[in-house]
């Protein structure tokens, strides 16, 4: 008996697209990608404003029609006509900007959208319940819409979108506007979903939110997706490896020791007096090396650790080298 092996290499993706392009008269916004994510993951899409990605998300989640090309979600063909109904009321897709009913409290809200998924009681009561709790807003679920806090919102936004358990979730910039602590707390429901088996992926210009969230990310520019891979392979071939070093003395004498140094690519000083950082191309006992012959040679340290470039510097880097 002969394996379809095609099916087995997509049984497990969430998202495979197809030479996907839109079109908007002479713009091409989103050009011929070929996008895989698997179930489970939590995917991160970055890029400049213009790059595609509210785009391709739209076609994702069926609010958006492709130019061309084909998306196929749990293996099954999304298409904007009525044939596959069931896909769409399993997706959860959250905007930029999703308009709020201020004069409903929390509760009445959630419950518009149960009903309108055709969740049934005493199932819908229960679900009302844990995302209410999910999301944090308890102690609001009796309150108007339109005191809450920004925050308070967005969160109240997601449980929206999740009201009705769906297998994907699209999240648009989610966190744009919110305060560090509101980020943190989106973060923490963001890794629940995840480990209760939902696939999501996610669009946000907060890099560091998505370095903590995400296990593989999408690099778009102009339309393209330039980069689609883990975050680890991503860190491996991308991410170069710092040294941080402070020093008492002189740091012209510092800056010499390490110039002559074969593993040293690049060096740069520091705003703080006395402190400079290093590119590094060498193993960790070469480092370990480096910093006996750093003391060895009589100079005050006082700091020295090793780092690797974030998320941000990696994208800053792949966006130079497009635009060379």
């Amino acid at each position: 008996m002969e394996i379809d092996s095609t099916n087995i290499m997509t049984e497990n993706l969430a998202i495979n697209t197809y030479g996907l392009t839109k079109q908007f008269d002479r713009h091409i916004a989103v050009n011929d990608i070929h996008l895989e994510v698997k179930k489970g993951e939590v995917y991160g899409l970055i890029g400049p404003n213009g790059a595609g990605k509210t785009t391709l998300i739209r076609m994702l989640a069926a609010a958006e029609e492709p130019t061309t090309g084909e998306i196929y979600l749990n293996g099954d063909r999304l298409l904007r006509d009525n044939s596959n109904r069931h896909i769409k009321q399993n997706l959860g897709f959250l905007p930029d900007n999703f308009p709020l009913y201020d004069d409903l409290t929390v509760w009445d809200y959630l419950d518009y959208f149960a009903r309108l998924y055709n969740l049934k009681n005493p199932y819908r009561r229960r679900r009302l319940h844990e995302v209410i709790e999910l999301v944090q807003l308890t102690n609001k679920r009796l309150s108007i819409i339109s005191t809450l806090s920004r925050g308070m919102k967005q969160r109240l936004s997601l449980a929206r979108t999740i009201i009705h358990e769906p297998f994907l979730l699209l999240l648009d910039e989610p966190v744009s506007g919110l305060d560090p602590i509101a980020r943190m707390q989106f973060r923490e429901i963001i890794k629940i979903l995840q480990k209760a088996g939902m696939t999501i992926l996610i669009s946000s210009h907060v890099l560091s939110d998505l370095a903590e969230l995400c296990t593989s990310v999408g690099i778009m520019e102009l339309g393209y997706l330039v980069e689609s891979t883990s975050l680890k392979d991503l860190y491996q071939r991308l991410s170069q490896q710092q040294i941080i070093l402070s020093t008492l003395g002189d740091i012209k004498v510092l800056k010499k020791e390490l110039q002559n140094h074969p593993l040293v690519e690049e060096l740069e000083e520091l705003p703080l007096q006395g402190k400079l950082k290093v590119n590094f191309s060498g193993t960790q006992e070469e480092i370990a090396q480096l910093l006996g012959s750093l003391v060895n040679a009589g100079i005050p340290l006082t700091e020295f650790y090793a780092t690797t470039e974030d998320l941000e510097a990696i994208f800053l880097k792949l966006g130079h080298k497009q635009a060379s």
